[in-house]
């Protein structure tokens, strides 16, 4: 079974390392690319931007009409990494 999140590394014009995270092959997040946020690989929409239609009450296939670079499987998988991002442990603590 392949693993969900893969690393992997390239150089970009330099010695500066680039680090691009990849979650099943869609997913991505690169420091080049919208600020590091996480997008659908290859284009420039950020998983946030697809979880915020859907959030507004928008359906997978609104989100479809309104991006048709994208699939139901990218729209899944921003569902799934949102998920993943939720299933962290946080805590709030009082300021003093």
């Amino acid at each position: 079974m392949k693993p969900a999140w893969q690393l992997q590394t390239a150089f970009a014009n330099g010695p500066a390392r680039l680090l691009i995270v990849v979650m099943d092959d869609r997913i991505e997040i690169d420091p080049q690319i919208c600020n590091g946020r996480p997008i659908v690989r290859g284009t420039r929409i950020t998983v946030q931007t697809v979880m915020e239609f859907l959030g507004a009450g928008d359906s997978v296939e609104d989100v479809l009409d309104e991006y048709p670079s994208l699939t139901r499987e990218d729209v899944l998988a921003c569902m799934a990494w949102a998920s993943r991002l939720m299933g962290n442990h946080y805590e709030v603590a009082a300021l003093v």
